[in-house]
């Protein structure tokens, strides 16, 4: 992997509908920027102030959208040490597109559980992840 930078990390901001009986909220299209392939949709569900950390994608290229709740996303970028916070959700809906390469961990911020989705280019594969406790990288939850 090649030197990689917090830019390349794309905020989109997403269309909420309203509609009688409740709001469409919009994803992904395949003719938007962010959209590189499709291999699955998957649906983490993450408690309020839980922490899911840390993990990197060594191929996968991550399009994260809260439809539910609030998250605050941390991306650690190891080659220059320096964080990238997000925070998204109904409160501010869009999607982020995050490349391979980049550490990430996620904490819920909303009151009942909070549902992460993950429009990914590939299919979920072991060997394409890599891993660390918690308290390998610091940050100050």
């Amino acid at each position: 992997m090649g030197t990689i930078t917090s830019d390349e990390i794309v905020v989109t901001p997403l269309k909420r509908i309203p509609t009688l009986g409740g709001d469409v909220l919009h994803g992904m299209k395949c003719t938007e920027l962010g959209f590189v392939g499709f291999g699955e949709i998957y649906f983490s569900w993450i408690d309020p102030q839980a922490i899911k950390a840390w993990k990197r994608h060594l191929q996968m290229t991550m399009n994260l959208v809260v439809p539910v709740g609030r998250v605050k996303f941390v991306f650690y970028l190891e080659a220059t040490q320096q964080f990238r916070v997000e925070t998204i959700g109904c409160h501010n809906y869009c999607r982020l597109t995050v490349p391979p390469g980049i550490w990430f961990g996620f904490t819920g911020l909303g009151q009942t559980q909070n549902l992460v989705v993950n429009v990914a280019n590939l299919p979920h594969d072991p060997s394409e992840v890599e891993r660390r406790e918690l308290a390998a990288i610091d940050y100050n939850w």
